[in-house]
C-alpha cells in the first residue's frame, strides 16, 4: 500500500487572499471553502489530488514568533514545499507578488528556491526537471 500526503493545514489571517496568492503563483484552484472548527473559517485550494487548507479562527491575528523559531519548536511548520516544472517562471511571479525569493540551491536531484508569504510562511519551490 502506498501513502499520499492529501494536505497541510495551516492558520493565517486572511484565508481568501492566501488561496488567491497560492493560485495566481502556482495555477491551483480554489477546492472548498466554509465555515471550521472554533468558529472559524477555512478555504482549500491546490489540485485535485492535494491542497493547503487555510484555516482563520480566534486569535489568528496574534503575534507568532521569529520565523526562525520554527525550526527549533517542536511540531513548527518550517516550510511547505511545492515542486514545479519551470522555476524560473515561478520565481518571476513570487517576485511579481512582491514577494523575495532567496536561497537559491542546486541539489541532487534539482535546484530550488525559497520564498516567505506575507505572513511569514515559508514556501520552498523545487524543480527536478
Amino acid at each position: 500500500m502506498r501513502a499520499m500526503l492529501e494536505h497541510v493545514n495551516v492558520t493565517v489571517p486572511r484565508p481568501e487572499a492566501t488561496a488567491e496568492m497560492l493560485g495566481r503563483l502556482f495555477g491551483w484552484r480554489l477546492r472548498w471553502q466554509g465555515a471550521a472548527i472554533h468558529g472559524g473559517r477555512t478555504v482549500h485550494v491546490g489540485t485535485e489530488d492535494q491542497y493547503v487548507a487555510l484555516y482563520s479562527g480566534p486569535g489568528a491575528e496574534a503575534p507568532r514568533p521569529p520565523a526562525q523559531d520554527s525550526y527549533r519548536q517542536v511540531g513548527g511548520l518550517n516550510h511547505i514545499a511545492v515542486v514545479v516544472e519551470d522555476l524560473g517562471a515561478i520565481e518571476a511571479k513570487v517576485k511579481a507578488e512582491g514577494l523575495k525569493p532567496e536561497k537559491h540551491a542546486d541539489y541532487e536531484p534539482g535546484r530550488r528556491f525559497y520564498f516567505r508569504d506575507r505572513d511569514g510562511i515559508e514556501y520552498e519551490v523545487v524543480s527536478y526537471a
